[in-house]
């Protein structure tokens, strides 16, 4: 098994066995060297966002004093659901290696294959609706004329 992908397994076990959460691992690397692993903690922390790969950035992010890890390398062993796929590109992590699909998830009783079909007409499951509007772009007008602003 890969040493990477070993270490997220690793973890997964962890955090399943211990009831903390799912069967979910990452680990983090860059230039080789592991920078951060972690594992799915919702059950622990009733945080439904507290999985494997949003953990494993926060935890990288604080070790590299960065919100940029465009030089890493991301290993999980499940595909990533939606969200943790956005903190994955918040993060700019190029290359995700993952060990079980979607339906593999979806054989195990979570939603993420659910709410790849849903986001693509959120309307569908959500009541969303637009307010105050002009207040919000003010907010981006304000952030444009910002000098000292940092764009990530």
């Amino acid at each position: 098994m890969n040493t990477w992908m070993a270490i997220a397994r690793d973890e997964a076990l962890k955090g399943m066995d211990s009831n903390e959460g799912g069967p979910f691992g990452a680990a983090i690397v860059r230039n080789g060297s592991l920078i951060a692993a972690a594992h799915n903690e919702v059950l622990k922390s009733n945080d439904p966002t507290a999985h494997a790969e949003i953990n494993v950035i926060r935890k990288a992010s604080e070790k590299l004093a960065t919100y940029d890890l465009s030089d890493c390398v991301l290993y999980t062993t499940c595909y990533p659901c939606p969200m943790c796929l956005g903190a994955i590109l918040w993060a700019r992590i190029p290359t995700v290696y993952y060990a079980s699909t979607m339906d593999d998830a979806a054989r195990g009783g979570f939603d993420d294959k659910a709410f790849y079909t849903m986001i693509t007409d959120p309307k569908s499951v959500l009541d969303l609706h637009p307010l105050d509007s002009e207040e919000g772009n003010r907010l981006f007008f304000r952030w444009n004329e910002k000098m000292d602003r940092t764009v990530y």
